[in-house]
This record gives structure tokens, C-alpha cells and sequence, in this order.
């Protein structure tokens, strides 16, 4: 026989949903702040994150990914290639584009990073939670996961 849920026992989507957007924030600030890119704008960062996730492209693919005028993202793309974060080598196919990739240093920034959050998610998961705890979390991420790929 299955036992009905007592108002005190169900959860409040609502509260739920902005504590987890709540947390969600705060656990990227966190570890944005273990692995830093600098005094990179959010559209800088999102540049970066394109072309480390799918390749190098060009300047108009990027406008389009980002949606906004190839003008703009032009803008962009010129400050990282001063700071020497990506590098354009002409398209084969069309020598009038540039196509844009990463630098050698840009990827062990990226490399770099991604290894210092990975070390201070593991530090705090072993320090601050018992392997009861962990296990719970385990669960949670199983949830979590699910709620992003809905």
C-alpha cells in the first residue's frame, strides 16, 4: 500500500527551482575564481569556449553562433589575437576568409584551468564530505544530469 504524501512532505518546486539557480551561480563563481582567464569580457570567454568545443572556424561562424554582426565579433576576435589567445591561417578553400583556432597558449590556459577546478572540486569533495555524503552526491549528480538533458 502506498503511502499518500502529507503537504509537509512534498517540496516546493518553486523554492527548489531558485535554490538550485541560486547554487548553480554561486558554483561557477567559485570555480571560475580557482582557474582565471584574465580580464576576459563574457564574449571573450564564449570566443574561447567555441573554438576549444567544435574547431576552428571563422569570424562570420562565430557571429552566427553568438548572434550577433560580424563587425562586432571582428571587434572581439582582434583583442584575443593581440593578447595572443587565437591565431587565423587563410581558409584553403577560400582565400578570402581567415580561418580562427586557438594558440598553443591559449590551450594550456585552458588545459591549465580546467585542471585547477578539477583539483579544488576534488579537494572540497574529500575534505568537507564523508563517503555517506559523497555517495549522496553521487545520486544528486544522477538527478542534476537528467534535469539538464531533460
Amino acid at each position: 500500500m502506498r503511502q499518500r504524501k502529507t503537504p509537509s512532505d512534498a517540496v516546493d518546486a518553486s523554492a527548489l527551482a531558485a535554490e538550485l539557480g541560486a547554487l548553480s551561480g554561486k558554483l561557477k563563481r567559485r570555480l571560475r575564481e580557482q582557474a582565471s582567464a584574465g580580464d576576459l569580457t563574457p564574449s571573450q570567454s564564449a570566443v574561447l569556449m567555441h573554438l576549444d568545443r567544435h574547431g576552428p572556424t571563422t569570424v562570420t561562424e562565430l557571429a552566427r553562433a553568438a548572434g550577433v554582426r560580424s563587425q562586432s565579433m571582428g571587434a572581439t576576435v582582434a583583442v584575443l589575437e593581440t593578447a595572443g589567445l587565437v591565431q587565423g591561417s587563410p581558409d584553403p578553400d577560400d582565400g578570402r576568409q581567415t580561418i580562427l583556432s586557438l594558440t598553443p597558449a591559449c590551450l594550456e590556459l585552458i588545459r591549465t584551468g580546467r585542471a585547477a577546478r578539477y583539483d579544488w572540486l576534488l579537494r572540497n569533495l574529500k575534505t568537507k564530505f564523508t563517503p555517506q555524503e559523497q555517495q549522496q552526491l553521487a545520486a544528486a549528480v544522477k538527478l542534476l544530469d537528467r534535469l539538464v538533458d531533460g
